[in-house]
């Protein structure tokens, strides 16, 4: 605007340096020549003025265009400069990716497009044991002795390294989506007739896993066939192998209160989005029997088991069976207050079959059990709960109380039982992991008595009142020690110390105590004698995982 007024200022200076001043005493005639003049002048002077505007205006427009050519091309400079900047560390980048993907593959080892990971540690372990059992370094927790025995007074000491283990993994990807693996894991825990400590200390290596798996991760399918932890044993997410949790005691047992078994299955889970998991195992069948304090009668004529043939010890028998246990478990992952929770429940069915007074005779048993893993305080404290009840099941804890009795027919009558476990494992840091847990198994009575004609009345079956245990008090005592156990609780506490991790495997050693007590049933007499028996152990553990 100010330049607009600068143009007109300067064309009226220029009318008036040009002497243009009408008179006041010109003739209209010359008047009205100068007006039209005027007039011409004036138009011809906005018209210079407009033009003189439109110049400036085209201007301005060029000046902001230009400005604006100016500001895009700083901006693409200071882009190119920046991505020049860039371009080493890029350039460095992937020249480490091609020579990564060059370098060869030392983390497992790679043979046909199948991956194998080895595993497994050395151990050396002292057991200590306050009234002994004989065992090495899985304890007998059914078979702690009552003071009737000579060991029920002695103490027991041994070093053993047959916990020790050799493991591998094979893996391979058939596309995607398919994906298959075998796992085997081996110890040295198996007792052929000839193993023994006297010289050579030599034992027989033993399976704890050997199967092969298949999974389909578009279906969520997954397929397991061999030996592998029971499905009836906890896990700490999903339905997978080797996600299983076991206490982590040094004694090979466990914890009573475990519920557990590693046998020969076949196994199908079905997950839902990794949240909900349902699976089926059908497994191998065994049971454990209790006959009775007195034989059957001349009448009854019964088979349970036979002895073992070709491919097993013939110092051993094994039962009769006709039917897979069967186990069908649900899992369900969720969080609560930012903690990932693990909670399973699974239902078991068993069949338990004899050949008895010429007929083949069987009954059910089985139960319902569940559990629950949770990080109370995450990466700190850890929670597990787990347990099982129902009748027949005394083989899938870790204390193996019986399966079954008999009455006095010889009908088999199976053992009503219930074990449970509850846990806490601290990680106090990052190389020292503490742990306590308490558990127990308990059996309930099975009494059966039979009267003959003269009025004379002969107990049967598992822990019936007329069984005598008043020899169980002492190696002086007289009279019977049927003793059949009735609840056994332990409470332990260990730690596992870490103090090497790193690219050549791991160093770790641990102590634990644990206190165990056996009870029996109340026996006939007078004195109503309850007997119990109780362990104070200690274990030590050295050792390494070179992979």
């Amino acid at each position: 605007m100010s330049t607009r007024l600068l143009v007109v200022g300067a064309g009226l200076g220029a009318l008036m340096a040009a002497g243009y001043v009408p008179s006041a005493e010109a003739k209209p005639a010359a008047a009205d020549q100068s007006s039209k003049e005027m007039s011409q002048e004036l138009k011809a002077l906005r018209e210079q003025v407009e033009a003189l505007q439109r110049r400036l205006d085209a201007q301005a427009g060029a000046d902001q265009q230009t400005k604006a050519q100016a500001d895009s091309a700083a901006a693409q400079a200071a882009s190119a400069k920046a991505e020049a900047a860039a371009l080493p560390a890029q350039i460095h980048a992937e020249v480490q990716t091609a020579v990564a993907a060059a370098k060869p593959k030392t983390d497992k080892i790679y043979y046909k497009g199948v991956t194998l990971t080895l595993g497994g540690f050395s151990a050396l372990e002292s057991i200590y044991r306050s009234h002994g059992t004989t065992a090495d370094i899985s304890t007998s927790f059914g078979a702690i002795p009552y003071a009737n025995g000579a060991v029920g007074h002695t103490s027991e000491f041994r070093f053993t390294a047959r916990q020790s283990r050799l493991a591998v993994l094979a893996q391979g990807d058939v596309s995607p989506q398919t994906h298959l693996g075998f796992y085997g894991e081996f110890d040295f825990q198996a007792a052929a007739q000839t193993g023994n400590s006297n010289e050579s200390n030599s034992y027989s290596p033993r399976i704890r896993h050997l199967y092969g798996s298949v999974d389909w991760d578009d279906s969520g399918l997954h397929m397991l066939a061999g030996q592998n932890w029971s499905l009836v044993t906890l896990n700490s997410k999903g339905i997978t192998p080797r996600n299983e949790v076991a206490p982590p005691s040094i004694d090979a047992q466990y914890v009573p209160g475990f519920t557990w078994a590693r046998q020969p299955q076949l196994r199908l889970t079905k997950d839902f989005d990794k949240q909900l998991w349902l699976a089926v195992s059908l497994e191998n069948p065994q049971t454990t029997f209790y006959t009775g304090a007195n034989p059957f009668p001349s009448t009854v004529h019964v088979n349970y088991n036979s002895p073992a043939g070709s491919g097993f010890n013939s110092a051993n028998t094994l039962s009769l069976n006709h039917v897979p246990d069967v186990v069908a478990k649900l899992a369900y992952e969720t969080e609560i207050a930012e903690r990932s929770v693990h909670v399973e429940v699974y239902g078991l069915y068993r069949n338990f079959y004899e050949r008895l007074n010429y007929s083949n005779q069987s009954a059910s048993g089985g139960g319902f059990g569940g559990g629950l893993t949770i990080p109370l305080i995450p990466k700190v404290l850890d929670f597990q709960v787990s347990g099982l009840g129902g009748k027949g099941i005394g083989r899938y804890g870790t204390s193996q109380l019986a399966d079954v009795t008999f009455d006095g027919a010889g009908n088999i009558r199976p053992i009503h039982e219930i074990a449970a476990l509850a846990g806490l494992t601290l990680h106090a840091s990052p190389k020292l992991d503490l742990y306590l847990f308490a558990g127990e198994e308990k059996a309930s009575a099975q009494p059966y008595n039979l009267t003959s004609g003269a009025g004379v009345i002969t107990p049967y079956g598992y822990g019936n009142a007329l069984y005598s245990n008043s020899g169980c008090v002492s190696e002086t005592a007289t009279g019977g020690c049927v003793g059949n156990t009735r609840l056994i609780e332990q409470a332990t506490v260990g730690f596992w110390h870490k103090p090497y991790a790193g690219n050549y495997g791991k160093f770790q050693w641990g102590l634990q105590y644990s206190y165990t007590e056996r009870k029996a049933f109340s026996g006939s007499g007078a004195l109503d004698i309850v007997p119990i028996a109780n362990d104070s152990m200690v274990f030590a553990s050295i050792r390494y995982y070179p992979f």
